[in-house]
């Protein structure tokens, strides 16, 4: 049905707004469904990561919240609050699943398996920070391909690219880059302030 996030789209209706994209999922529209999920697919599996979970225990609960969604879907009361209830319904089931494992530690007398278990306690204030890196995925999709690109490419790849690697790759000059990237921050700063954050 669907499958674990990957690599972020191009800018697409994922722009729309979250009621236009449950209408339209509630007609049928198998695109619109896609957009959705590829819209908060880094949201809700960003969650179970958060708790400790593998990254096949994180796919797992990513597949069970889409599930809920669909089958929820006609009965949102307030589709533009989608985000807020995928990261309750997502950290539900982390609990739950967190819950599973600490009665089967027991039960199994696994003092290892007790400790993991225990060990997955949310972090102070993730809900504020699951919620504030969803609006900059959402912020980044607003930039040009060009300045989503160099963000990326300075910003959140483990380790940063230099700048002359930067420019062979965007076929700009050396000099141009850190221009470039004021530009591109500026952009995504005034966007960010616009959501709020």
């Amino acid at each position: 049905m669907t499958t674990a996030p990957g690599k972020a789209k191009t800018r697409s209706a994922s722009h729309f707004a979250d009621s236009r994209l449950v209408k339209e999922c509630l007609h049928g529209n198998q695109s619109a469904w896609s957009e959705l999920v590829d819209k908060y697919k880094n949201l809700i599996f960003s969650i179970p990561i958060r708790y400790g979970f593998s990254e096949d225990e994180s796919a797992d609960i990513f597949q069970e919240v889409c599930i809920d969604l669909l089958n929820e879907l006609p009965r949102l009361r307030e589709p533009n609050a989608l985000a807020g209830w995928l990261i309750r319904v997502a950290r539900n089931k982390c609990y739950h699943r967190k819950q599973s494992q600490q009665r089967l530690a027991l039960q199994q007398d696994d003092p290892d398996e007790l400790e993991v278990a225990a060990s997955l306690e949310e972090p102070e204030g993730a809900i504020t920070q699951t919620q504030q890196e969803q609006m900059l995925r959402e912020a980044l999709l607003d930039l040009s391909p060009r300045c989503r690109k160099l963000v990326q490419m300075l910003f959140f790849e483990t380790p940063a690219r230099p700048y002359q690697q930067v420019a062979g790759e965007l076929e700009l000059a050396l000099g141009s880059v850190g221009f470039i990237r004021r530009r591109c921050l500026e952009k995504l700063r005034k966007r960010l302030e616009q959501m709020g954050i």
